[in-house]
């Protein structure tokens, strides 16, 4: 199954094309990671050390401190799919993270990334 195969897949190895999307646009690997965490509750240290441990997505996630409660206001399309019809938690949380970095590489406001 495709979920199945994205869960599995370590965060580490996606890391750096979520910094060279928001780099090219001329975003700071500062800001990449504090949307990520923003949505995970993770600390800027937690979050360089599950990098560094090369955790998969489902173990990133399911490890994640507190999921930002205003995530619920993250809404659109991810790869043709409304993030809000996603049924799957995990698959949502990934679409999410996946739209976080989309809005700041198209330059919009952190306070509106961050839903502030």
């Amino acid at each position: 199954m495709e979920s199945n195969r994205i869960f599995a897949m370590p965060f580490a190895s996606v890391y750096p094309l979520y910094l060279q999307k928001a780099e090219r646009k001329g975003r700071k690997k500062q800001e990449v990671d504090e949307v990520i965490c923003w949505l995970t509750g993770y600390s800027q240290q937690a979050l360089a050390e599950r990098i560094e441990q090369k955790n998969d997505f489902e173990t990133f996630f399911n490890e994640a401190p507190a999921l930002n409660p205003n995530a619920s206001q993250i809404t659109g399309t991810i790869c043709g799919v409304r993030i809000q019809e996603i049924q799957h938690p995990l698959m949502r949380n990934i679409r999410c993270l996946d739209k976080l970095v989309d809005e700041l590489a198209k330059g919009r406001p952190m306070e509106k990334v961050l839903r502030k």
